[in-house]
């Protein structure tokens, strides 16, 4: 494999799992308080561009990652505009899956 193709492999895992930890401390913590929901639109219009512009390509690695990327920016951004509240559900429900009883 080539040094430009592992650097844009590792570029495009690390930005696209970069919005995981940000929704599992919101999930966990059961607020969305300190999340800046401008920061997450931009970041999410610019995913939407760099798919848009992998799909003119026909680019498929831009076209995934990218599309994940918006995907987990819109539940960040989802999260944020829910009450707390509904947060604890989402936390209480994923705290009963994997077997716990």
């Amino acid at each position: 494999m080539e040094t430009i193709t592992i650097i844009g492999t590792l570029a495009a895992i690390f930005t696209t799992i970069a919005n995981i930890p940000q929704a599992y401390k919101i999930i966990k913590d059961k607020t969305s308080k300190g999340v800046s929901a401008g920061t997450y639109l931009v970041l999410l219009i610019g995913t939407s561009l760099w798919t848009a512009y992998g799909i003119l390509k026909s680019d498929w690695p831009l076209i995934i990652t990218n599309s994940i990327s918006s995907l987990l920016s819109i539940v960040i951004l989802i999260l944020h505009q829910i009450p707390d509240r509904k947060i604890k559900k989402v936390n209480k429900a994923l705290s009963n899956t994997g077997g716990k009883k």
